[in-house]
């Protein structure tokens, strides 16, 4: 009866260790190579990575170097595609960390190639070695894997100045601005606006002849003013208004005020002015003119 409580126990354990194992994603025959550019065939250096210790030396990445990151995803034992897996790259200074996205076959084969234009500035000018992790994860109950593999040195050349970016735009407060307004327009000089007031005025007995030699009749304003005298009263009230409103305007008032005053003005010229004209042309039917 022992025997077989015991041989129960270690298939139990048995099963525990390998739905441990089926639970946690890893990778295997994973490899990091370095090729020179014009090095030819077999230049560079390749290296094996394992998923439980980091490689003990460096890897050294120069100014024309590619870095290509070989590997197979494995979900337990078994070669699996996951949802994301990464080639993470961390400054220990600074704790500054970019990653690089594997392309993943379903197979569970990925790959990732880098170079040092691929790397953020900070890195190219990190003194310490960076620490280059994979990290692998995907959907359901498996454990996700980081762990780090290698240390990647950056080998910058000295002949090649560093770019570096321009900072990024932040917002924050600016500094009070202080508008400065056009000044207000000011009115012709006096000179100008007395000249044309005399033209205007000495205009006025010339407009008055003509009137006399096409035949105005002054002795009708009595009857006028008798038949209509609100909208004769009104009409040469709105114009003799409206000229006030211009004079007004050129002086001191603004547009706004202007327009206001101009539209209740043109409404009472209007209506006074429709009946002004109606009493004269029943004069002008009666033939009285």
């Amino acid at each position: 009866m022992r025997v077989l409580s015991g041989f129960v126990s270690s298939l139990l354990l048995s099963g525990a260790s390998i739905v441990s194992a089926a639970s946690s994603w890893g990778f295997e025959d994973a490899t990091v190579s370095i090729s020179t550019k014009g090095a030819g065939v077999g230049g560079g250096s390749k290296d094996k990575l394992s998923p439980t210790a980091p490689l003990a030396k460096s890897v050294s990445l120069g100014a024309s170097d590619t870095l290509k990151l070989l590997l197979t995803t494995v979900d337990g034992k078994t070669a699996k595609r996951p949802h994301q897996a990464f080639l993470t790259l961390t400054d220990p200074t600074t704790g500054l960390e970019e990653s690089f996205v594997l392309s993943v076959k379903e197979s569970g084969k990925g790959k990732v190639d880098l170079s040092q234009k691929d790397l953020p500035h900070q890195f190219l000018t990190s003194e310490k070695p960076i620490t280059a992790s994979i990290v692998i994860g995907s959907f359901g109950s498996s454990a996700p894997y980081k762990s780090k593999v290698f240390d990647l040195q950056v080998s910058r050349d000295p002949n090649v100045p560093l770019t570096i970016p321009d900072a990024p735009l932040r917002y924050a407060a600016e500094s009070e601005i202080h508008h400065i307004f056009r000044s207000d327009p000011t009115s012709p000089p006096k000179i100008i606006t007395l000249v044309f007031a005399a033209a205007v005025v000495g205009a006025l007995p010339v407009l008055f002849g003509v009137w006399a030699t096409l035949g105005a009749n002054v002795s009708h304003l009595g009857k006028a003013l008798g038949d209509a005298p609100v909208s004769h009263a009104l009409f040469y009230g709105s114009i003799l208004a409206m000229e006030g409103i211009f004079f007004l305007y050129y002086t001191s008032w603004n547009l706004f005020q202007t327009l206001h005053a101009a539209g209740v003005v043109g409404v009472v010229a209007f209506l006074s002015g429709s009946r002004a004209l109606t009493e004269v042309q029943e004069r002008r039917l009666a033939g009285l003119r």
